[in-house]
């Protein structure tokens, strides 16, 4: 197949494209600083030559926006929008001109969609979208308001002859550097690694491999469309995640952290605490209706699998986590 992938010099897209290259496919990436075979220049907002390419191509997975690993401050969030909807509304424009329109259209979204809660989880159907939660700070819901205006944007495309999901993605855990697992892999290693402000907020979660499975099998499967949640079955308390993670690389301790502290190590980390407190508790429903099934779909054993990962590349030195410019 040919495979376009907006935005997709991250980290995502470097494992979709890895991954989809070895399985035979033409992989094309658009990128705002193409600096390597496969990589077209497009700006992310405007139609350009770029859109030659999504016409004749297959699949379309769009991961363009800016980075949410940062400080959550007001020109971010806007940036975070911008990138987001501009870069989607584009897609849309392409794939609407295009005389052979792909045959689907990946469109990235967050599971961050979902509310702040404990109570139960969250899937497509029944799960509670965010934004009106009492207690949470502000701008928690700012960024509920993003994942929405995405997947408007998307929902809103005059591309009839094409078909659209939407990917509530999870956090991908990846041995590869700069990731979140490398982040915490990083803090248990220092002996940081224990429960955050209590440790009760779930931990919603994918291993990359599964990702990956998962992202072809939309593809495939011409029956489903509109949202779906990329997240393993077995969503899991944050200190119950950094346990397991713990022992999966056998550190006996891990310091707890409170609220102020966790403000303190994400502004050393540039980032911000919602992606240390926010509980999300989001579960495939979908994916698992339709018949998808998971290589890996518990903590302890996903974390077993990625610290084998990180150790057979024989990294010498600290794990401390080197940050992609956003």
């Amino acid at each position: 197949m040919k495979i376009v992938i907006p935005g997709g010099t991250g980290q995502v897209g470097a494992i979709l494209n890895r991954a989809l290259s070895a399985a035979g496919h033409e992989v094309t990436v658009l990128s705002r600083q193409p600096a390597r075979p496969g990589e077209v220049p497009w700006d992310g907002k405007t139609l350009g030559p770029w859109a030659d390419v999504i016409d004749g191509s297959d699949a379309v997975i769009n991961l363009a926006g800016r980075s949410v690993s940062c400080r959550y401050t007001g020109a971010n969030l806007q940036a975070m929008m911008d990138s987001r909807v501009h870069s989607t509304r584009a897609v849309g424009e392409a794939i609407a001109a295009a005389a052979e329109p792909p045959r689907v259209w990946l469109q990235m979204s967050t599971a961050t969609i979902y509310a702040h809660r404990f109570d139960a989880p969250n899937d497509e159907q029944t799960g509670i979208l965010g934004g009106a939660e009492l207690g949470v700070p502000g701008y928690w819901a700012y960024s509920v308001d993003i994942a929405k205006c995405w997947e408007r944007e998307q929902a809103e495309a005059d591309t009839p002859r094409t078909r659209k999901v939407a990917l509530r993605s999870a956090m991908v855990m990846t041995p590869d550097r700069g990731g979140v697992f490398d982040v915490l892999l990083w803090l248990a290693r220092l002996g940081l690694g224990g429960p955050v402000a209590g440790g009760a907020q779930y931990v919603s979660w994918i291993h990359d491999r599964d990702f990956v499975r998962a992202v072809e099998f939309l593809i495939d499967r011409d029956d489903v469309a509109g949202p779906v949640n990329l997240a393993a079955p077995a969503p899991l308390p944050q200190l119950s995640l950094m346990h397991a993670l713990r022992t999966a690389w056998g550190v006996p301790v891990g310091l707890p952290a409170t609220k102020w502290m966790a403000g303190l190590g994400a502004f050393l980390l540039r980032s911000d605490t919602e992606l240390l407190l926010k509980s999300r508790r989001v579960v495939p429903g979908r994916l698992l209706e339709a018949g998808f099934v998971f290589q890996q779909p518990q903590w302890p054993e996903a974390a077993d699998d990625l610290v084998r990962r990180v150790r057979s590349r024989g990294r010498r030195g600290s794990n401390r986590p080197r940050r992609r410019a956003a």
